[in-house]
């Protein structure tokens, strides 16, 4: 085939290799398989989607109820899966979605993944997988139980557990007890058989000749010297690329265009293929030179390449197609069964390989004699060939074995045989040959190590653990040849050497995991803890890492040794232990303690001879005794971190339920010094402890600064001994040893030996100077070895729930803290327990997060702080010190009339039973005793000697003595104080001299309560020898005030005076300021009024900014497409309408502010989850030119001087994304940092008051001047010429603009500097949005052509602003209260612009044209003007929008925007009656909210006579809206009229108090059931629609409106349509309450619809709801370098847009070119965020971080927060990529 195919594989060839297969797989049976008997299989189809595609047997649906089986879901890459801490029995244990939700995990610790590969599969009714039942209905157990399954899970407690009763390999290959069995004919079973054996056979024979990693040839020789299948040795080469993690598309693209004549898509869909499939042909030739230097130019950066003959490739792509074809079959059935077609894979597999010698040239080259692996099988072959295969066939061949491990558990054994087996082989290719060891086959061992039965099997009749250790051996002392581990290890080679190769492997870390999971196991527990040889294998092993990489004092090199995983192994194998006899436990302990000792003791040569020396001891005086100790000095010795055996010896000993004497006496032990020391003596277990003793010693020297010289990367040991993560396994398990000491030897050796090693023998004898340590270093390791004494003396050992509340408690006392920090401060082990949760929430509050920037907070319960123990051995002093001020003051704050100062009484170790509860009587030993004399007594004696001030480190060491003191009183209270009245130290003293000296000391007043406890209770025991000590000053009498508080009484008294005399001054300084301005009041009265107003200070200058120099605003003008217009035909959206609440000004009901959500999930399940996420259609939204301001304000020469500055840096930061682009003239505010790109004139609201004429004398007065008035043919020059009555001049692409502007810039230059800013962005936003808009206007180049001002930049701001507040609380009752002044600035300065624009128009006039331009406007208001053919307003007044006639009044003549408001409203109903028919005509009336009644009667009168008078002048519309009206009724049509108008209110409301905020005050509202409405009506003054029939010229101008639109209406239908804004809240997509339930159903997941596929990593569109697909290629615009996201917002935002981040769990903002990343509205449920589902608990949706993004977007802040974030760091850009 190759040769006929001239080498190339095409899909054509794919589709044959198929057919041959699936044709010799069934023969003549293929109607077994498909739907049809006549059917045959399509091309290029795979049988699994032809027979869930047509339904065959109940394929693609879910599998029908099977008692005992388990789910076995095989997930995909990208499929969602969980894992509950509180069901699972470890972390490996996953249950997929489905199964996840049908199963209660109510308030259990669940954490949620996304699949990163396929291969996974779910343990839903695994029995082995869970620690309860987790009533799976899809999943129940079996009915009645296996046969014996005992014989492959649970070894019970005997030591040999019974023999599996056959041979696995015997196993039968069918699954027994499976109900859908298919009847297989013998012949179509052989040809199943035949089949699979051969297509695996030719897949073996393949991959034989393949290399094992990618390289290329250094010669043409070389590569023909390349084993090869081809018989005819053809010269025909392949170079293949393959897929790695370090190379992105852009290079590898980069790179196979410049190497070979492809095009960039050509390049870049190899790209594609090289990253999904594992590798891609990039050239095949027969010229060999180029192929080589092609491929040495590619492996010159690190790609991985080969160059191999086409034939040999020609038949890789073939296996790839087999394993392809396998995988199918694992997925498809045989009619009803889904079982047969694996039980066929496994047992071929599971077979030998067959060769066949004739067919191809049978090499040797195969590797695979396998010499130490005997009966190779297919299975075993495939594991080695793991390597020789890429990424794509890799991950399908896991998912083969793992189909293959849910078919049963004699199946499941059988595979882990196999794999354990080859294991060493595996961990060979993994750590020396892999390079994409994320798709190795080693992380199988996951899938098989974990489950208890299967490690137990392979642990037992494979030797795994031994295997395993013989591997860490030869690994770390480098027994590596060839690429290969030696195996077994030689023993002869022993050093290990942290320099070389093994000890830099990142990759050894998961081959420990291995270890620990095999460990873990109950099942192995048992077995480790029943044979002997496993804890002698694992102290061999251990022996190697003793003492490892030593440091010693002020060395000028150190190397950091790194590799600590090793480390968490002792722990669960010293666990193991619990499930041992006392007999067992005791020989484990005895043969540690030998391995211990046989290192030690140099009796082996282990440790470095030119290092360690043989131990030696000498006698020390300390007391009145002499004893034999250790000779060593940690400042000159050498010291390691690393004592591996002592801390497995540590776990041994904390199974002290084994131990107790009854116990032990079963053994024929007495007592747990027996266990020691039957076997070694009392010095050999000094050595034993000697060791741990001197990395105690050494990191208190290290931290005393006495080791500075070895630089940083000794303290970088010290922390990381002694960190969170280590801690618990170094550091915790080297002060149990000393317990352990304390516990086996006596005391007082013990305490002699700690002091030794710390170099404080002669101190704590009476000695103040050492030969070494400086003053402040020998207090410091004082300070130290007293925390060591008082950390042995107290830390008792207790059940894990127990370690874990002590923990927790301790790292909380300080104070509340996030769930990320609390478990920074607690070990690993405990936080991963289960019990963790649990403990969490019974001894803490919750505190949720509130705020966008808080975080949920746990913190202690108030009871719980009477657990706290300062000293407790895990806080440093400073923690200490908080913790005690925390606990006194609130023992102060419960007993507000204590007067002295609190004492801390320390707890009791506790212990009452087992061989640890004779530590206390420690406190009797006269070395303790020695200790503290001499601390307190050298302190007081140092104290006098340097004149009373107190010694470095003194009040720590007496806090610490006195702790160790009450201790001691509390634990062995009669002993302890009967020997410190009678044993006499320095000068004959004893401890109660000295103390009773401390108490009363004027330097240490701080300790008198503490010290005055002590000595109570030593009276309380002996009252003679304290009595006769102690000074008791005399008691004063009650009248006599103690000197103290008359000190303190004296100090407020003369506060009080001070503060009285200022108060004083200020109120006389007050009084006579008042009566200057008095008396000059008068005066000054007039002059005033005419004052200057000064509006503060200019930001840069920051001189005053008032009419000597031209000022303005800084404003950013933006275009937008956020107002919504009603859809038509959407009922959802009309719903909305009805059900919208009457007042928008109240703050929005039925929020779910709690966190996290209460039935967050039940919420979520009823609301399900459209396609769009009800996303907005983004064809409904309407365009305009949004306008905003900072509130800062600047002097415009200022301005141009702040400009050039900006374009300076610029140039100076050539690279660099500025927050700002000038062509866009944009600027960066200097000091808020928002973004602009205007400058508005500041304008005060005009002095004149509102024309007070009633409205009807108005109107007539209005038409009878225009009556008199002459024509203007100058204005009627500069009014559009098709009729809408707009002014050219306001529209941003006026042609005569420009004219106009030269000739006005003489006159008044610098206004129009301003109103140049905003026209010169209003045009060029303009001319690139004329697509975006559907106003009729005329084209370009003509008069009034653009962006019409008044209506598009001014209307559109204030309707947006009103947008915005919809659904805040208005407390005054008006809903403008609540704007900014700085809002109110910016609506007049806009406004400010438009009378500029019309100014310039009419140069010559005094009145600057605004008599003609109101007369314009109060024509096209009045009906009679629009009717006649002569007039230039042949428009209907109803198509446009009434607004937009306000605000041209509001520029020109705001003194009669009252009138004209009025005549606005009513335009506004009736330009709403001919929306609403629009909008009704399309829906129908059924699905739409009912409503029983009218609510608003008062408001709006006859709706019905309204309606219709509105439409009579058009039959056809008529017609059309009494149906409309017939089908929806009075009821909706009036709250449809009452919620469309409403907006116009709010904004007109706006719009006035802007304008003339004095002659529209915030009147008293009578009742507080008003609703918004009827206030508003009040507000402006407007007679409500009730009163209409009394309103005869209202009457007249609304059937005059209304005449004009029917009439043109009735011409002309198609051009007369109205389009309302929707008036309802706004909101963006909506994401679930629950993230993982956007992953939840695989089947719905949203496709892109640019690729069509469902993304890899997912943006959903937060404004229209469409998903696209972020940073991939695929959707790409390669020609612009621009991202789907940034394609997507150009048709949905405009400029702007918002994009969840799904799998990155983060906000995307983008504006322009430019981007950033806003916080998650997701906090996992400790209330904190979780990037990229790191963590993986579940995460909830936020309430106030929602809000937060949804008020950003709708008040246009998202350019402003992009642009802060971009001036805050040097960004680099590439946003556009997105």
């Amino acid at each position: 085939m190759p040769g006929s195919r001239k080498y190339v594989f095409t899909p054509a060839t794919r589709a044959e290799i198929l057919s041959e297969l699936y044709d010799a797989f069934w023969g003549p049976y293929s109607h077994l398989f498909l739907p049809s008997p006549n059917s045959s299989l399509p091309l290029h189809a795979l049988l699994s989607e032809v027979q869930a595609a047509q339904g065959y047997y109940g394929a693609g649906k879910d599998d029908p109820l099977m008692p005992g089986r388990p789910c076995a879901h095989i997930l995909k890459k990208g499929e969602p899966c969980y894992r509950c801490k509180d069901c699972a029995l470890d972390d490996s244990c996953v249950i997929c979605s489905r199964c996840f939700h049908a199963t209660d995990h109510t308030g259990h610790n669940v954490s949620f993944f996304i699949a990163q590969q396929s291969g996974g599969c779910c343990d839903c009714g695994d029995e082995e997988a869970w620690r309860v039942s987790i009533n799976c209905p899809y999943h129940p157990p079996a009915s009645s139980e296996p046969e014996d399954p005992s014989s492959l899970s649970s070894p019970a407690s005997s030591s040999t557990p019974r023999n599996v009763s056959r041979s696995l390999s015997d196993v039968t290959s069918s699954v027994k007890n499976y109900p859908y069995r298919a009847n297989v004919p013998p012949e179509l079973r052989e040809t199943m058989n035949r089949t699979v054996g051969y297509a695996l056979d030719f897949l073996l024979d393949t991959l034989d000749y393949s290399p094992d990693e990618p390289s290329v040839p250094n010669n043409e020789a070389d590569l023909r010297l390349q084993p090869s299948a081809d018989p005819m040795m053809k010269d025909q080469h392949c170079v293949i690329v393959w897929n790695d993690d370090k190379h992105s598309f852009d290079e590898v693209i980069k790179l196979l265009c410049d190497l070979t004549p492809r095009s960039r898509e050509e390049a870049l869909e190899s790209a594609h293929r090289i990253d999904e499939n594992g590798r891609d042909i990039i050239a095949m030739s027969t010229d060999v030179t180029h192929l080589l230097e092609i491929a040495q130019s590619i492996s010159q950066i690190d790609l991985g390449v080969t160059v191999r003959r086409a034939y040999d490739t020609f038949r890789e792509q073939i296996v790839a197609v087999i394993i392809e074809w396998l995988l199918d079959l694992t997925q498809s059935r045989l009619s009803a069964d889904t079982l047969i077609l694996r039980e066929v894979i496994a047992e071929e597999l599971r077979s030998p390989r067959k060769r066949d010698h004739n067919s191809y040239a049978f090499t040797t080259h195969a590797l695979h004699s396998l010499p130490d692996i005997p009966n190779p099988t297919r299975l075993d072959c495939l594991f080695l060939c793991h390597t020789r295969l890429w990424k794509k066939p890799r991950l399908s061949l896991k998912e083969i074995y793992t189909s293959i491990l849910t078919l049963s558990r004699e199946h499941k054994l059988a595979v882990a045989g196999h794999f354990a087996r080859v294991y060493h082989r595996v961990i060979d290719a993994y750590l020396l040959v892999d390079r994409e060891a994320e798709t190795s086959i080693k992380y199988f061992a996951l899938q098989l190590f974990t489950v208890p039965s299967v490690s137990y099997h392979i642990v037992r009749r494979h030797k795994l653990i031994t295997r395993l250790l013989a591997i860490i051996t030869a690994f770390f002392t480098n027994q590596i040849a060839e690429k290969r581990i030696a195996y077994p290890p030689h023993a002869d080679a022993n050093a290990l050497d942290v320099d070389t190769f093994p000890f830099k492997s990142k990759r050894f870390m998961p081959v420990f995991s291995d270890l620990r999971y095999l460990c873990h196991n109950d099942p192995v527990q048992h077995l480790i803890a029943h044979n002997r040889e496993f804890i002698v294998q694992f102290a061999k092993t251990c022996q190697l890492f003793m003492c490892v990489n030593p440091n010693k004092r002020a060395v000028t090199n150190h190397v950091e040794f790194e590799t600590d995983a090793w480390i968490s192994v002792f722990n669960v194998y010293g666990q193991a232990f619990s499930k041992a006899s006392t007999a067992e436990l005791v020989s484990a302990i005895t043969a540690v303690i030998h391995h211990i000792l046989m290192v030690c003791t140099m009796a082996e040569d282990r440790l470095d001879r030119t290092k360690f020396f043989p131990i030696v001891f000498h006698q020390v005086i300390f007391g009145d005794a002499a004893y034999n100790i250790i000779r060593f000095d940690v400042l000159e010795g050498w010291v390691s971190f690393h004592h591996s055996l002592h801390w497995l010896l540590a776990e041994l000993f904390k199974h002290v339920d084994l131990l107790t004497e009854q116990k032990l006496m079963e053994v024929g032990m007495t007592r747990v010094q027996d266990v020691v020391l039957r076997h070694a003596s009392e010095q050999a277990i000094l050595t034993v402890i000697d060791f741990p003793l001197r990395v105690l010693a050494m990191i208190a020297q290290i931290r005393t600064g006495l080791w500075v010289r070895n630089g940083f990367a000794i303290r970088g040991q010290l922390l990381h001994y002694r960190d969170f993560m280590l801690r618990e396994l170094c550091y915790d398990q080297d002060l149990f040893i000393l317990q352990v000491a304390l516990v086996v030897l006596d005391p007082n050796t013990v305490i002699v030996t700690i002091l030794d090693r710390f170099g404080l023998l002669q101190y704590f004898s009476g000695a103040l100077f050492h030969g070494t340590y400086g003053p402040t270093q020998l207090a410091s390791m004082v300070e130290e070895v007293l925390y060591l004494f008082i950390a042995i003396l107290s830390i008792s050992k207790m059940p894990i729930e127990g370690q874990v509340r002590r923990e927790i408690i301790h790292a909380l006392s300080l104070g509340p803290c996030t769930y990320s920090d609390l478990v920074k401060r607690v070990s690993e082990r405990l936080v991963e327990d289960v019990c963790f949760e649990r403990v969490l929430k019974e001894i803490t509050n919750f505190r949720p997060p509130e705020s966008t920037s808080d975080s949920g907070m746990y913190e202690l319960k108030d009871e719980m702080y009477d657990e706290v123990n300062p000293f407790f051995y895990h806080y440093t002093r400073n923690k200490r010190e908080e913790v005690e001020g925390i606990l006194k003051n609130r023992i102060k704050k419960k007993n507000p009339g204590l007067t002295e100062e609190p004492v801390l009484v320390p707890k009791p170790m506790d212990v009452k039973t087992g061989p640890f509860s004779i530590i206390p009587s420690t406190f009797e030993s006269e070395a303790l005793l020695q200790v503290m004399f001499y601390a307190i007594y050298n302190v007081l004696v140092a104290t006098e000697s340097s004149g009373g001030s107190a010694p470095p480190s003194g009040e720590a060491i007496l806090d610490q003595v006195l702790h160790l003191i009450m201790l001691a009183i509390v634990e062995r209270a009669a002993i302890f104080c009967a020997i410190a009245a009678i044993k006499m130290f320095e000068e004959g003293q004893t401890l109660i001299e000295v103390l009773c000296r401390l108490e009363h000391h004027e330097g240490y007043k701080a300790y008198r309560a503490r010290v005055g406890w002590v000595l109570d209770k030593i009276q309380n025991y002996v009252p003679d020898e304290v009595q006769s000590r102690r000074y008791v000053p005399p008691n004063r009498a009650k009248d006599t005030p103690n000197p103290e508080d008359m000190k303190k009484r004296a100090a407020k008294a003369r506060q009080e005076a001070i503060m009285k005399q200022m108060k004083a001054q200020q109120a006389s300084f007050a009084i006579n300021f008042d009566d200057v301005d008095d008396e000059e009041d008068e005066d000054m009265e007039d002059a005033q009024r005419e004052e200057e107003v000064s509006y503060g200070t200019c930001i840069v200058c920051q001189e005053d900014l008032n009419s000597a120099r031209p000022f303005g605003m800084l404003g950013l003008v933006q275009p937008s497409r956020t107002i919504r217009r009603q859809p038509d035909g959407f009922t959802g959206y009309l719903n909305e309408v009805l059900q919208a609440p009457t007042s928008l000004d109240k703050a929005a009901s039925g929020k779910i502010t709690t966190f996290p959500p209460p039935d967050a999930e039940m919420i979520d399940a009823r609301t399900g989850t459209s396609p769009n996420y009800d996303g907005f259609p983004a064809q409904y939204t309407r365009f305009g030119l949004h306008s905003s301001v900072c509130s800062h304000m600047m002097h415009l020469d200022c301005f141009q001087v702040y400009s050039v500055s900006i374009r300076q840096r610029h140039r100076a930061q050539a690279t660099r994304n500025h927050p700002e682009v000038i062509p866009r003239k944009e600027y960066i505010c200097p000091l808020c940092k928002s973004l602009g790109n205007v400058i508005l004139p500041v304008t005060r609201p005009p002095p004149m008051p509102l024309n007070s004429v009633p409205f009807p004398d108005w109107i007539r007065s209005a038409g009878i001047s225009i009556l008199k008035s002459k024509p203007d043919s100058l204005l009627e020059s500069l009014q559009f010429r098709n009729g809408t009555g707009e002014f050219v001049f306001w529209s941003a692409q006026d042609s005569g603009y420009f004219n106009a502007l030269r000739n006005a810039e003489k006159d008044s230059g610098d206004v129009i500097k301003m109103v140049e800013t905003v026209m010169t962005v209003s045009k060029s936003l303009s001319m690139q949005t004329r697509h975006l808009r559907e106003r009729h206007e005329p084209e370009q180049g003509e008069r009034g052509a653009g962006i019409y001002l008044p209506e598009e930049l001014i209307g559109y701001t204030i309707a947006s602003i009103e947008i915005a507040q919809r659904g805040s609380d208005a407390p005054t009752g008006l809903m403008v209260d609540n704007l900014s002044e700085a809002q109110m600035q910016m609506i007049r300065g806009t406004l400010h612009i438009l009378t500029k624009l019309a100014a310039i128009h009419f140069k010559g006039r005094t009145d600057e044209g605004r008599e003609a331009v109101k007369q314009a406007i109060i024509k096209r208001l009045l009906p009679e003007w629009s009717r006649s053919s002569l007039t230039s307003f042949s428009f209907p007044l109803l198509l446009r929008d009434p607004f937009t006639v306000l605000v041209e009044t509001a520029a020109v003549a705001p003194d009669i925007i009252k009138h004209v408001l009025v005549l606005t409203y009513y335009a506004c109903l009736a330009r709403t009656v001919i929306g609403l028919v629009f909008v009704l005509n399309k829906i129908r009336s059924y699905n739409t909210a009912q409503l029983p009644r009218r609510s608003h009667e008062e408001t709006f009168g006859d709706v019905r006579m309204f309606f219709m008078s509105v439409v009579r002048h058009s039959p056809v519309f008529e017609h059309t809206a009494t149906l409309a009206f017939e089908t929806f009724g009075e009821a909706r049509i009036e709250k449809l009229l009452y919620a469309f108008t409403l907006p116009f209110l709010r904004k007109a409301s706006i719009l006035c108090r802007a304008v003339l905020p004095h002659s529209f005050p915030t009147p008293e509202f009578g009742g507080s059931d008003m609703n918004e409405y009827s206030r508003l009506l009040q507000f402006l003054t407007i007679p409500k629609l009730a009163d209409l029939p009394h309103q005869d010229t209202l009457q007249n101008a609304l059937s005059g409106w209304c005449a004009h639109y029917g009439h043109s209406h009735a011409a002309s239908p198609l051009n007369f349509g109205v389009v309302l804004d929707m008036p309802c809240m706004y909101r963006l997509a909506r994401l679930p309450l629950v993230l993982d339930n956007l992953f939840v159903d695989q089947d719905k997941l949203v496709k892109c619809s640019k690729c069509n596929t469902v993304p890899a990593d997912a943006a959903i569109c937060l404004l229209c709801g469409t998903t696209v697909c972020f940073q991939s290629t695929c959707c790409a615009d390669m020609d612009e370098r621009r991202g789907e996201c940034n394609m997507h917002t150009r048709e949905c935002g405009g400029a702007l847009g918002v994009y969840f981040l799904v799998k990155r769990c983060i906000v995307l903002y983008l504006y322009g070119n430019s981007g950033t990343f806003n916080q998650s509205p997701y906090l996992d449920v400790h209330g904190e965020v979780d990037i990229s589902m790191r963590r993986g608990p579940r995460q909830y949706l936020h309430h106030a971080r929602w809000e937060d993004i949804r008020k950003t977007w709708l008040n246009h802040g998202i350019p402003t927060v992009i642009a802060r974030k971009l001036e805050s760091s040097l960004d680099s850009g590439g946003w556009e990529t997105f």
